[in-house]
């Protein structure tokens, strides 16, 4: 490989590492909304593909890595994948064990990352082959993803009815923005829809704003407190094999390697199911919260990882929530890049592996030594001086000059009008797989009901 694209691939790395070392400690700060509109920002722009893979995977690790900090410290999740481990970090909380929690978590994401990228390359290369059938019946196949995930989710029913009314909105805008004369007609508008279910809970919240009651509900009678305990780790570097107990290393890997041949299904699913089951039989509050955290975050990395990786190294099509999702600027970029034509046809497997663990690597050496021994004073910084509106007003600002690039003013109203549907679907309980993969299925459902 070129000398001069390994240090730019190099460079990348560390600059993703460092920002979402920050946001990672931001609460709230959810995977998708935070990482696909600048990924999609960096194709469009014509950065090269194993650039912008070694910045997307160094992202990965680096925020799933400090986004333990927040719930660990604070009892708030840094995001939608670490929700789930709130209530095992309080109960570390409550028996005065914080930063065992983050040494725990974070070093669960070490392994998960380590077992994730082998078992994912080897599983690509088993996959290549069908990799022709499946781009066959891709419509078809995104519509029943649609349908498993939905059965998966809690609202079952809402979720089912909404991927007909999804598809229908989404094809409605589309044959508008032809009758307009805003873009040629037959061109397809990818670009602008993504970006609005991304963003559509955020919408939804700021539209709630302007309604008198509403506002009324989300209104605080004074700030908050958190409090934020636990010391800062000091001495040598952490290992994680040693902060993890034999026990704990092998549930970790046990559930990396699950969490990885399961990429098409819903990470949060997954990652609960396995933390349960994997702590289950463990005695003693303590010991049973550690295995839980260990195994949930070794889950999440290695769902997240296998979840781009398959798809882009085996099969061309993004077949999983995580490349449906942050990932999926690398299979449907217009006009750079398309289902037919993406970076799984323009990178050779040797490209993405050389990314994928230079990038995951980067991550690793830099972000975890930081995440477990200055996890408070990182934390507390972030909570005093970064605004988490800061990071999403940018996000917010970014998504809108996508979408006016994408069909100028009405793909601006095209995106807001969607992402209040996304945003109020989102609120009664229909995940984002659903509404992505919806969005994929939607010129083939809709033109079956016709």
């Amino acid at each position: 490989m070129d000398p001069v694209l390994l240090l730019q691939m190099l460079a990348a790395a560390i600059i993703a590492v460092i920002v979402y070392t920050a946001i990672g400690v931001a609460p709230g700060t959810d995977e998708t909304a935070v990482l696909a509109p600048v990924t999609l920002a960096l194709v469009v722009a014509g950065i090269p593909l194993p650039v912008v893979l070694a910045f997307f995977m160094a992202a990965i690790v680096a925020k799933k890595l400090t986004d333990s900090i927040p719930v660990s410290v604070a009892g708030i999740p840094g995001g939608v994948m670490s929700a789930p481990m709130v209530e095992h970090a309080l109960i570390l909380k409550r028996e005065g064990h914080a930063t065992l929690a983050i040494r725990k978590m974070a070093s669960g994401s070490v392994i998960g990352t380590l077992v994730a990228i082998p078992i994912s390359l080897f599983l690509a290369f088993l996959l290549t082959p069908l990799a022709d059938v499946l781009g066959q019946y891709a419509s078809q196949i995104f519509f029943g993803g649609a349908v498993f995930l939905a059965l998966m989710s809690k609202e079952k029913v809402i979720s089912l009815i909404s991927i007909v009314l999804l598809a229908a909105l989404i094809q409605g805008l589309r044959h508008l923005y032809w009758g307009m004369g805003v873009i040629p007609e037959g061109q397809t508008v990818f670009i602008s829809f993504f970006l609005g279910i991304t963003i559509g809970p955020m919408m939804f919240n700021l539209a709630r704003l302007t309604v008198n009651s509403e506002r009324h509900k989300m209104a605080e009678s004074e700030p908050k407190q958190i409090q934020i305990y636990g010391n800062d780790e000091k001495g040598q570097l952490p290992n994680p094999f040693r902060i993890l107990t034999r026990q704990e290393s092998a549930s970790a890997a046990a559930s990396s390697v699950l969490g990885s041949v399961t990429f098409f299904m819903s990470p949060v699913g997954i990652t609960i199911f396995l933390g349960e089951v994997m702590s289950s039989w463990v005695k003693g509050t303590v010991n049973k919260a550690s295995r839980a955290l260990s195994s949930m975050d070794a889950v999440t990395n290695a769902s997240y990882i296998a979840g781009i990786l398959i798809p882009l190294a085996a099969l061309g099509i993004p077949m999983s929530p995580m490349a449906i999702g942050p990932g999926n600027a690398f299979f449907n970029a217009p006009p750079v890049l398309t289902l037919e034509q993406n970076a799984h046809h323009l990178m050779s497997f040797s490209e993405i592996t050389i990314a994928s663990i230079l990038g995951a690597g980067v991550a690793l050496l830099i972000t975890y030594p930081i995440a477990v021994r200055y996890a408070r004073r990182i934390c507390i910084f972030v909570f005093k001086h970064i605004p988490h509106e800061a990071f999403l007003a940018m996000f917010f600002s970014l998504v809108m000059l996508l979408a006016y690039m994408d069909a100028g003013v009405m793909g601006i109203l095209g995106v807001m009008v969607l992402a209040l549907m996304a945003g109020l679907l989102n609120r009664w309980g229909v995940n984002y797989g659903v509404q992505f993969m919806t969005l994929y299925a939607a010129p083939w459902l809709l033109g079956l009901i016709a």
